[in-house]
């Protein structure tokens, strides 16, 4: 069994308190809270790094641009050695980690990349922001496409299928239910606006393969994968989507092990509020399912947000290891967080929790992880420990040398476009155009046909050929003419003979 993770301690009079992470009960999940700037992201490297030495890989949301730089060993600083000193802290061993660097958009890492029915109706109506009604025929253009064996893989896949479904909407009325043809319209719009963020990017193929999170390097330790987020964050809900996709990904593909004495990763959602604000019921129920189910599967899932108000009970309840940073109680609901956060936590006789919290310095904390049986610790006041690795970003010079040498490199970065729904539904038009050209043109021979056979040819010698037109004609011609001549001629004989009329 893994040793437990020193996080944070504090020295005093009275003795030493230090904070202990057990990594066995690191699958339980955890929360880390607090206003911005009073420590959280140090929170989270420090975290990240004791997982990884102890071979758990690690997945995190670099929103700042900041987490980059666990993948260079730290050093002295003189602001590092007035915090040690001061707080009686020892000098960190200097040390990297080993990391990939992840990016949807291909620009800070690896691309990543989902299929558009592997994310499926119910994310991508939190992406699109759709209503319920547009929704369901959402869910239903999915259906058609899974019935008629189309593909959708990609986002042109998607806007074709959209597009046939809404221009024969009534032949699947019977079959599908109703589908208007403005919530069609709706769902284009939507995929037009997250196409012109950047978002379809995200769809295609090769889709990301979640067991290459799940990697050790050569010296058993764990690869901390960073998802560059600082240009996903511009669009929160293709963020939150991406992350709550992941960890679905972890729940649905994953074997149940029970509880194991380490977990296999650990997934630290940052700006965990996007996750939850606006949410319909539907997606919430997802959420608390997978939170709560995801443990057996071996993975730990901590959530990064400002305040604690920001993540629902039902969720709330599922995370045993609390880190909580200073919050300031300027408004009305800031003050109820305050009260919320010191009613949960297990209450210390040597500290007010509630009058602490707002007090705590920057890096310091109040601390509740579970003990070896289950249980949440008494909270303590402590400091932060610094991370070993380097604090603040790398260099666009460190950050191609990692992507060259990384693991994964060169298996994500070819895109692949096989044939899926739009290739078939383009198919399909070229060839109902190709049978109407083909119509139009039998058409126009046997018009020829008829004319020629109407109103004759000129043969290759320049001969003329009658038509049945003209022989009908000439006919009667020749009829009319022979008639009239035998009047004529029966008119004089009879004169000069004397016959009757």
């Amino acid at each position: 069994m893994s040793e437990p993770l020193l996080i944070a301690q504090k020295t005093a009079a009275d003795g030493t308190v230090q904070c202990f992470l057990r990594p066995d009960k690191a699958n339980r999940h955890g929360l880390i809270t607090g206003a911005t700037g009073t420590g959280k992201t140090i929170t989270l490297q420090t975290m990240a790094e004791n997982f990884s030495n102890i071979g758990v890989p690690v997945f995190m949301a670099d929103v700042k641009g900041d987490l980059s730089g666990m993948s260079q060993v730290g050093g002295f600083s003189e602001k590092l050695a007035k915090v040690i000193k001061e707080r009686g802290i020892a000098t960190p061993n200097f040390k990297a980690c080993p990391t990939t660097l992840w990016d949807v958009f291909g620009e800070q890492g690896h691309p990543v990349r989902a299929t558009v029915s592997d994310l499926g109706p119910l994310l991508l109506s939190r992406m699109l922001n759709l209503n319920e009604t547009q929704a369901g025929v959402l869910q239903i253009v999915f259906k058609i496409a899974d019935d008629q064996g189309m593909l959708l893989l990609d986002m042109k896949d998607l806007r074709s299928m959209c597009q046939m479904v809404g221009d024969n909407a009534s032949s699947y009325t019977t079959s599908y239910g109703n589908i208007s043809v403005a919530s069609i319209g709706a769902i284009q719009r939507g995929l037009l606006q997250t196409e012109a963020q950047g978002g379809d990017k995200f769809f295609g193929e090769p889709m990301l393969n979640i067991a290459d999170l799940m990697q050790t390097d050569s010296n058993g330790k764990g690869i901390v994968n960073i998802l560059a987020a600082d240009k996903l964050l511009t669009n929160p809900r293709v963020y939150a989507t991406f992350l709550l996709w992941m960890l679905s990904e972890l729940f649905e593909n994953l074997p149940e092990v029970g509880d194991l004495d380490k977990p296999k990763l650990v997934f630290f959602f940052d700006e965990a509020h996007l996750l939850f604000t606006d949410a319909p019921k539907v997606l919430m129920e997802r959420i608390e399912l997978v939170v709560r189910l995801v443990r057996s599967k071996g993975v730990g899932v901590y959530f990064v947000t400002q305040n604690p108000l920001d993540v629902p009970d039902s969720v709330l309840a599922q995370l045993g290891n609390r880190v909580q940073h200073a919050l300031r109680a300027y408004t009305p609901r800031d003050q109820e967080a305050v009260k919320a956060t010191a009613t949960t936590m297990r209450q210390n006789p040597k500290i007010d929790i509630e009058t602490a919290i707002t007090e705590l310095e920057v890096g310091e904390a109040l601390i509740s992880f579970l003990d070896e049986k289950g249980r949440p610790s008494v909270t303590e006041r402590v400091y932060v420990l610094p991370p070993a690795s380097k604090i603040g970003p790398i260099t666009p010079q460190e950050r191609t040398q990692l992507q060259l040498n990384s693991i994964v490199a060169g298996a994500y970065e070819k895109t692949i476009d096989r044939e899926s729904a739009h290739e078939k539904i383009k198919g399909r038009i070229e060839t109902k155009l190709e049978e109407a050209a083909k119509i139009k043109e039998d058409d126009s021979s046997m018009m020829a046909g008829m004319k020629d056979i109407l109103f004759g040819k000129t043969g290759p010698r320049g001969g003329q050929h009658d038509g049945v037109a003209q022989i009908v004609v000439k006919s009667a011609v020749r009829t009319v003419g022979s008639s009239i001549g035998r009047q004529i001629i029966r008119g004089v004989l009879g004169g000069i003979f004397g016959g009757k009329r």
